[in-house]
This record gives C-alpha cells, structure tokens and sequence, in this order.
C-alpha cells in the first residue's frame, strides 16, 4: 500500500511536539540536574550483596554510625540482596569501617571501587570533546557527500535527538555512566543513517526536478524510505528492548539511552531534518522559480 503522507506540510505539529519534549526536559535539568555516576563525581562505590533481602532505609540505618546514611543507596535487582552505595571518596581505613557495619547488618560480599575527582573532570572533559567532534565530524561528512545545508540540517537532527535523551534521563533521574556515553555516542551513528536514507532519496529525485516543487519533493521522497525506516527501526529497537527489560543493571543503563536514540533518531530524521532541509532548499532561486512556473501552469 502507498503511502503520502504530507510531512513537511505539517512540519509545525513536528516542530511543536519536539519543542514542548524538549523543553520539559530541559526544564527537568534544570530543577532536578543529572544524576552522575561515580566515574564523573568521584568518590567511592561499594557494590554489596547480602544473603537475606534487605531494604535501602535497613542499609542507610547501618551506616548512621559512620555518618554515611546521606549516601546514594540504590537496590539493585528484583530479589532486594544486592545493595550499590555511593559515598565520598573515603580512605582505606574508612573502607574497612563502613565493611564491618554493613557486615554485622547481614553483607556477604563486597565490590569496592574508587574514582578520584579528578579522573571525573577529565571523564567529562573527554565526553564533551567526542560530542563536539562527532556533531562537527557528521557536518563535514554529509556536506562532502551531499552539501552543506544537508549536514545542518543532520546535525540540528542529532542535537534534536541528544537534548531528549539528556532530558529524559533528567526527568526520570537515571544516572549517567560510562555506559550511557557509550550509547549516546552509538545514538549519533544510527540516527545519522536514518538521515543519510532520506537524504539520499531526496538526492536522488531532485535530479532533473521539473513536475514537482522541492516541498513536494521531499514529501514524495519520504514516503517512498517510510517503511524502510519503520521495519529498521522496529528490528533495531527489540533486541535493544530485550537487553533493557532482563539485562543486567549495566546493561540497562546502556540499553535504555540506545533505546530512546533510537525511537528519537528515526522520529528526527523523517519529522525535523527532512522538512528543515525542504524549507530552506525551496527558498533557494532555482526551486523558488520551478514552485513559481508550476503554480502558473495549475
């Protein structure tokens, strides 16, 4: 069945529905800021297990005597005997204080690891580097394949699909690891394909374009990529979804932010690249005067 969906004549529904998410989840950063993990913060991180369940206020009151109990304690799994403890960072000594009370409270065993402050400032540094390079490494790229108003418009679908992911995790207050870089950076790789196919049928049939004007174009080119998009997407996203649903905690935090990239780069490549792209390329002289004869000869 073919689809013609007029996309770019409806761009301003796109446009406010992104505009209102994003703002929301910048209003959330805002308020509620990012929940950072150790390897940002610095600080220690004590990953306990226990032979009978246990609750987060159980742990929190065991380590009042230590004046811990204001530390980051999260439950980790659904059979409550894995406990993850976030405190300051702590000296050797203080390690082995706060393992004798979480042991007389019922700890089995221990992981415990600790990142110095400034291992985190040079973590962040190096995170906001690989961004700005990517975004300027994906402008430079699909200028030379394609032109430069194309690389912006991509580049405005990444910062698009980064912004909600940042958001979301604000407003939700998962905690940024090493692992939610990792798939940040994966979100750049996929929603820049999704692009790249619908630039490259726009290309494609702006070649020698006479019966239709750029806008029209564009629409026609985006319901010719539609179910392609679809299906990719959908069969990305399952085994994505697996991961996030019975994987471990690890995983789950790298599985969640490749799942919202990927829902959100699929949305941004059909719904805010492709209809900045054809506003801006129909103002051009040429298109401008191909729209103008076309609306006489109707």
């Amino acid at each position: 069945m073919k689809t013609n969906i007029d996309f770019v004549g409806r761009r301003n529904i796109w446009f406010i529905l992104s505009g209102i998410v994003i703002a929301i989840g910048i209003a959330g950063l805002i308020i509620k800021g990012l929940t950072f993990g150790i390897e940002f913060q610095g600080g220690t991180l004590f990953d306990v297990k226990y032979k009978n369940t246990i609750t987060v206020a159980d742990v929190r009151n065991s380590l009042k005597p230590l004046n811990l109990e204001d530390s980051v304690i999260q439950s980790v799994g659904n059979n409550n005997k894995e406990i993850l403890i976030r405190t300051g960072q702590l000296s050797a000594g203080d390690q082995k204080k706060a393992q004798s009370v979480l042991r007389v409270a019922g700890a089995t065993d221990f992981s415990i690891q600790t990142v110095g402050p400034t291992w985190g400032r040079q973590l962040t540094r190096g995170t906001l580097v690989a961004l700005l390079l990517s975004l300027t490494v994906v402008l430079g790229f699909i200028s030379l394949r394609f032109e430069l108003k194309m690389g912006t418009a991509a580049v405005i679908a990444l910062a698009h699909d980064v912004l909600i992911a940042i958001g979301l995790y604000s407003l939700i207050g998962r905690e940024v690891t090493t692992s939610t870089i990792a798939a940040f950076l994966t979100i750049l790789g996929y929603s820049m394909y999704d692009t790249i196919v619908v630039f490259d049928r726009i290309r494609e049939n702006a070649a020698g374009l006479k019966k239709q004007t750029y806008i029209e174009m564009v629409n026609t080119s985006i319901n010719q990529v539609l179910r392609r998009s679809i299906n990719t997407s959908i069969t990305s996203v399952i085994p994505v979804a697996t991961l996030f649903f019975i994987g471990g905690e690890t995983l789950r935090d790298f599985a969640f932010a490749l799942m919202v990239g990927l829902i959100s780069g699929a949305y941004s490549s059909i719904f805010i690249a492709s209809p900045i792209l054809a506003i801006w390329k129909d103002n051009e002289p040429k298109y401008r005067a191909l729209r103008k004869k076309l609306s006489k000869a109707s």
